[in-house]
């Protein structure tokens, strides 16, 4: 005779942050590094292939948040970063 035991799963949604927050992290990394790097706006889109305003409304917090994961890609290697250092949230 077998014995089934009912057992409930409970899965619970975590959202720890918003996308702001996402973008914020993003927007901060990608000023700092490229500033390290003695890199300006207009550099950084003509090695990457994408507009010097794209590059600033990416940098501004008031501008456009649509930011692809390949331009992030792209950027990354421009920077000769590893794309996850675009992530990093040491610094809050």
């Amino acid at each position: 005779e077998k014995i089934i035991i009912g057992v409930e799963i409970m899965i619970k949604t975590v959202i720890k942050h918003d996308d702001e927050y996402y973008y914020d992290v993003i927007r901060r990394n990608l000023k700092r590094i490229r500033i390290e790097k003695k890199v300006t706006q207009d550099m950084l889109g003509e090695m990457t292939d994408l507009s010097r305003q794209y590059i600033c409304d990416i940098e501004n917090k008031n501008r456009n948040k649509h930011i692809t994961i390949s331009a992030l890609g792209r950027i990354a290697d421009a920077l000769d970063i590893p794309i996850s250092k675009l992530f990093e949230d040491y610094w809050l």
